[in-house]
């Protein structure tokens, strides 16, 4: 009887493959019949009443040097798009586009203008394309675009890690003072590390949003902005609590990653800014960023207070948390295309996210649960930290 049993579960195990397997591969035969017909048979052709296409064109990254104006530019639109004309201040001039011929929808293409622009002055550049549409770019202040050499690359190194790794470093330096608080102190500088991640979050979403406003609309920036920040939510949460809720170094060293990617888009704005000549980096804006950037250290250092690391940990974790700026200092100057620097502060703010359920899961099992979370220590703490982020924000906001 057994024997029978176990055969016959045997073969209705084989049989059921096949079975999943054709409704797996049918749904997908038919659709691939009706794009088939779609494409081939053309039944929209009765709703065509010869308008034109719809053209789009966004313009992605901008290089001036000796020999004139380089534009990327990407498609968009319903039909591929041809580039016919190119002005630069009201005045028609020749071109090249690399690679020539029609831009395809998402298509990519470099536009070369050999114009003499001026040092200091606007331009503007006007894009025609075949059907008449205008497409305008302004470069509201004309610079040499910095190009990948050591010249350029090691005195943004070091503005980089003025304003990342070393506020960073005079953070974690409160540690032996931070060491000889008692129970509220110690919940106090948790809720302070909560409080500015929450500011970090809303700032590098806010930017995050604003920089996928300008990447081409087929990419849906502002829903790639959101739907990466989740994504990265999640998975560096599963990713961290494989072996359990992460506590003292470990969670440490997940704030240093949160706050390092924050910084790399904190990098990228600067380095934009190089770039374009929209602003200048001078002293007291380095050293607004620098203070701005103190706090941060002093939320790592939070979560090891009762454990005593080596120095070389108090480096891997200033390393970690601030030389993602020196990166992104680079990156930026050289123009890094908008949906890319998006991506990178979306997948910066779902760090920070994770962090702050982390670093708030702790303070909530150290009090016992929720009830007793909101004492004056942990209120106290959220409100400076928010309050003290956003104070120093205002230094570095240009």
């Amino acid at each position: 009887m057994n024997d029978t049993s176990s055969s016959a579960a045997i073969l209705q195990q084989q049989t059921a493959r096949p079975v999943r397997l054709v409704w797996i591969v049918l749904p997908l035969f038919l659709f691939g019949l009706a794009a088939a017909w779609l494409f081939m048979g053309q039944p929209l052709r009765v709703f065509d009443r010869g308008a034109p296409p719809i053209e789009k064109l966004t313009f992605e990254r901008r290089v001036l040097d000796e020999s004139g104006i380089h534009l990327k530019v990407r498609a968009g639109g319903s039909e591929p798009m041809t580039i016919a004309q190119v002005q630069v201040d009201e005045a028609y001039w020749t071109f090249t586009q690399d690679p020539p011929g029609d831009l395809a929808r998402v298509a990519s293409a470099w536009i070369h203008i050999p114009y003499p622009w001026v040092l200091g002055e606007a331009h503007k550049v006007k894009v025609v394309t075949k059907t008449g549409t205008t497409f305008e770019h302004e470069i509201a202040v004309a610079v040499a675009t910095p190009k990948p050499d050591l010249n350029q690359l090691r005195p943004q190194a070091l503005v980089g890690a003025f304003v990342g790794i070393l506020p960073v470093s005079i953070g974690l330096m409160f540690y032996p003072v931070l060491r000889r608080l008692g129970r509220d102190g110690i919940n106090f500088v948790m809720a302070l590390t909560v409080g500015l991640l929450v500011f970090l979050l809303v700032d590098t979403m806010k930017e995050g949003f604003e920089i996928a406003g300008r990447a081409a609309a087929a990419f849906q920036g502002h829903v790639m902005v959101a739907l990466v920040a989740l994504m990265s939510f999640l998975g560096l949460l599963a990713f961290g609590r494989r072996g359990g809720a992460p506590t003292g170094l470990a969670l440490a060293t997940y704030i240093a990653l949160g706050i390092g990617l924050h910084n790399l888009g904190e990098g990228l704005s600067i380095g934009a800014a190089f770039a374009t000549g929209a602003a200048s980096l001078g002293t007291f804006l380095v050293l607004g960023f620098t203070l701005h950037n103190i706090t941060e250290g002093v939320g790592i250092a939070a979560p090891i207070l009762k454990t005593r690391p080596s120095l070389i940990v108090f480096v891997g974790l200033a390393l970690l948390a601030g030389a993602p700026a020196i990166l992104g200092m680079w990156l930026g100057s050289l123009a890094l295309t908008p949906q890319w620097a998006s991506l990178a502060l979306a997948i910066g703010a779902g760090a920070i996210l994770q962090v702050i359920v982390e670093v708030s899961a702790y303070v909530l099992r150290g009090q016992g649960g929720t009830a007793q979370a909101l004492t004056p220590a942990i209120f106290g703490g959220l409100a400076l930290g928010a309050a003290l982020m956003y104070g120093t924000a205002i230094l570095v906001k240009v």
